[in-house]
């Protein structure tokens, strides 16, 4: 048996290529769901008009959608390792399509009549309480098929799902809002779980006993790992709460940063759309390469704490800069946007290798509960920030939001655990 995981048709006549289709599953499963939870945000203005809600009902509404995917992500991360990924990942798709279809036919406006906020606010929140299901369990699937010198690759590919799918839906979706009305919203977005929870019925199966032991230098701490319980690994919860803590930088910028560079740095929308744009694809690419690099240098510890301090940096310098401008007119839009976009792509390269530690100090038989962990931090992060930056904003100002964000970026250093002397993968691992 070669480094690139053949195995024999006795073992189940899979080969180790079939790994990049579990690695697809998960990417599809990842970017179908990011494009609603964060594509339906981008129809805010139609959301509003159409529903006849104000900013407050607004906030709340999309506030749900976080809060259901932060309530059932753990439940759905601990029926993972009972169920196993494949049976959890097309329920959760299933039902996420389900859920999204029902509200194409039952939950949308119909010329000057609308459901109100009660019917839109409870169906948001279902598509984000099934919906939790699809980050834990196509995790798990994909650490089920990659060794450990590949797997900090193969989950910052993952990964990178997040924002593709995020851009696909602020592509598609105020466009479909506009002209074809929330039936087309909705619609698409159950398309797009249905589809891809065919691909995960076809590809998505336990890799064979030889593909799961082959090469593979995290068995005994699998092992280990495995006689205690995630929720009871202080290890684990500090990994799981320093991703929650460093979210807040990430989640300001992709919130807030168009009202800062429209408001305060007087940007236009051209400028404003290059900007975030530049965000998303800046943090897919650091991403991939953050994995990449931490799978040669076994320094995945190392890294995430490196962001912490770099996130601080960069967000403390954005303050300051702020603060001595004062917003004002002339070179001010391109300097404050190349800040956000540092700062953006520098809170957010570390997803990848943090999910992977996560997984990796679980076990891989409890991983879903582990990523579970990490997501609940997460997208209650995502729930919260939105609401605290509007009365932050108006009791300070936007040097002082940007000034917590860098603070948080900087708690996130002591909550993470201290780096420790990790193997080098010093054999050449074919991915």
């Amino acid at each position: 048996m070669g480094q690139g995981i053949q195995v024999s048709k006795a073992a189940g006549g899979v080969s180790g290529n079939h790994r990049w289709k579990v690695l697809g599953v998960g990417f599809a499963a990842n970017a179908s769901f990011s494009a609603a939870f964060s594509g339906i945000p981008t129809t805010a203005i139609f959301l509003r008009n159409g529903y006849h809600i104000g900013n407050e009902g607004l906030g709340l509404v999309l506030g749900m959608l976080g809060l259901g995917i932060a309530v059932s992500e753990l439940p759905w991360g601990l029926l993972t390792d009972r169920w196993g990924d494949r049976r959890v990942l097309l329920l959760g798709l299933l039902a996420t399509a389900a859920a999204l279809a029902v509200r194409a036919g039952f939950v949308v406006p119909r010329g000057a009549a609308a459901p109100g906020l009660v019917p839109l606010a409870l169906g948001l929140l279902a598509v984000g309480l099934l919906g939790g299901s699809v980050s834990g369990s196509s995790g798990r699937a994909v650490l089920a098929w990659f060794r450990d010198g590949a797997r900090g690759l193969a989950m910052s590919i993952r990964q990178t799902a997040v924002p593709a799918g995020g851009g696909l839906g602020a592509l598609t979706l105020p466009s479909l809002a506009a002209h074809v009305g929330f039936v087309g919203v909705y619609g698409v977005l159950a398309m797009l779980c249905a589809v891809t929870a065919w691909f995960a019925w076809r590809w998505l199966h336990e890799p064979p006993v030889p593909v799961a032991q082959a090469g593979q230098r995290s068995v005994a701490h699998d092992a280990q790992a495995e006689q205690v319980s995630p929720l009871r690994d202080v290890g684990v919860w500090r990994v799981a709460l320093g991703i929650g803590v460093l979210c807040v930088p990430q989640l300001a910028v992709v919130t807030f940063a168009t009202v800062f560079l429209h408001d305060f740095g007087h940007a236009g929308v051209f400028e404003i759309s290059a900007t975030m744009a530049a965000v998303q694809t800046g943090a897919a690419a650091a991403r991939v390469w953050s994995g990449h690099w931490t799978d040669r240098h076994g320094n995945r510890r190392q890294y995430m704490r490196a962001c912490s301090v770099l996130t601080a940096l960069l967000f403390a310098a954005l303050a300051l800069i702020a603060a001595r401008t004062g917003g004002a007119h002339g070179a001010l839009p391109a300097m404050l946007a190349a800040m956000v976009v540092l700062g953006g792509v520098s809170a957010s390269a570390w997803h990848g290798v943090a999910y992977t530690e996560l997984a990796t100090l679980a076990g891989t038989r409890r991983a879903g509960t582990a990523l579970a962990m990490g997501n609940t931090c997460a997208f209650m992060t995502l729930f919260v920030t939105p609401l605290v930056i509007p009365p932050l904003l108006a009791a300070t100002s936007w040097p002082a939001v940007w000034a917590i964000a860098s603070v948080c970026a900087l708690i996130a250093l002591p909550v993470f655990p201290k780096p420790q002397r990790m193997a080098r993968y010093t054999s050449r691992v074919r991915v």
